[in-house]
C-alpha cells in the first residue's frame, strides 16, 4: 500500500502565519507539522509516500524532506496542485503515483497519539473498497459527520448544523483503485471544490465502505485554536514519554542504593 500526504491549500485560516510560509511547515512543538502525518504512515508500515503540496513554498518541502531518508524510506514522491480544488482534486494527482496500489490518505496538518496500523492491516485484506476512521468529538460541526447504522456507515454529511453523531470523519482515508474513477465523476460543490465527503459518500452507496474508531487523541491544526491544541497535546505525550523512559533509570538506580 502507498501513502499520500496532502499538504496544499492557502492555510488562510493561519493568516498571517502562513503568509511566509506553507502552513504544514509550521512547528508543532519540536517538529514542523509535515512530520506528523508520514510518521503515521512509516509507523502503520507505509514507505512509499507522495506529497501533495502547492502555493509559492512548495520548494520548501523538497529543502526540508530531501528524499525522506530521515524518515527510513527509500524515496519520496512530490507533485503540485494548482489553486484550490479541494481535498478529492488533491487527491486526483496521485493517480500516477497509485498506479493501481491501494493507498492511504492522510491530510497534512491532522496528528493523533496513537497508531494506525491496525486499521491498515485490516483494510489490506479488505476485499475492495475503502475505509475511513472516526473519532468521537464535541464540536462535530466542524467536520464531516458520519451516521452509523449498526456496524455500518449509511452516509456522511460535512459540516452539518445538527449533526446527526458526534462521531467525526478524521482525515485519514484508505481507497483501492477505484478512487479515481469516482473523482473522475464528481461535480464541484458550492463552494467550487471537490469534496472527499463526496468520495466517501460514493463508496457507501456501492456498499463497499468500513471504519473503525481511532485510539487515542486526534486534532487538525488548521486554526488557530487547533494549532495551540495540537502544540499542547504532542507536548503532554512528550512529557509523559520522558517519565516512561526515566521510571526504569530511577528504579535500577534505587535498587543499586544510588
Amino acid at each position: 500500500m502507498k501513502g499520500v500526504v496532502l499538504a496544499g491549500g492557502s492555510g488562510s485560516r493561519l493568516y498571517p502565519l502562513t503568509k511566509i510560509t506553507n502552513k504544514h511547515l509550521l512547528p508543532v512543538y519540536d517538529r514542523p507539522m509535515i512530520y506528523y502525518p508520514i510518521q503515521t504512515l512509516v509507523e502503520a508500515g507505509i514507505r512509499d509516500i507522495l506529497i501533495v503540496t502547492g502555493g509559492k513554498n512548495a520548494g520548501d518541502f523538497l529543502r526540508l524532506l530531501a528524499n525522506g531518508r530521515e524518515f527510513g524510506l527509500t524515496h519520496l514522491d512530490y507533485t503540485y496542485q494548482e489553486g484550490e480544488g479541494g481535498i478529492a482534486e488533491a487527491l486526483s494527482l496521485a493517480e500516477h503515483f497509485a498506479d493501481g496500489e491501494r493507498i492511504c490518505v492522510i491530510l497534512g496538518d491532522n496528528i493523533i497519539e496513537g497508531s494506525i496500523r491496525g486499521a491498515v492491516e485490516d483494510f489490506r485484506r479488505q476485499e475492495r473498497g475503502a475505509k475511513i476512521l472516526l473519532k468521537e468529538v464535541e464540536d462535530a460541526e466542524r467536520f464531516g459527520v458520519a451516521e452509523i447504522q449498526g456496524d455500518r456507515i449509511i452516509g456522511i454529511e460535512e459540516k452539518p448544523q445538527r449533526p446527526k453523531s458526534n462521531y467525526a470523519v478524521t482525515g485519514i482515508y484508505m481507497y483501492d483503485e477505484t478512487v479515481f474513477e469516482k473523482i473522475s465523476r464528481l461535480v464541484p460543490s458550492a463552494r467550487g471544490e471537490l469534496e472527499i465527503t463526496d468520495v466517501n459518500n460514493a463508496y457507501i452507496r456501492e456498499g463497499t465502505m468500513t471504519f473503525a474508531y481511532l485510539e487515542g487523541w486526534w486534532t487538525d491544526a488548521g486554526t488557530f485554536d487547533s494549532l495551540l491544541r495540537a502544540n499542547n497535546l504532542v507536548a503532554q505525550s512528550r512529557a509523559r514519554q520522558r517519565q516512561r523512559e526515566a521510571a526504569p533509570v530511577a528504579a535500577g538506580a534505587e535498587r543499586d542504593g544510588v
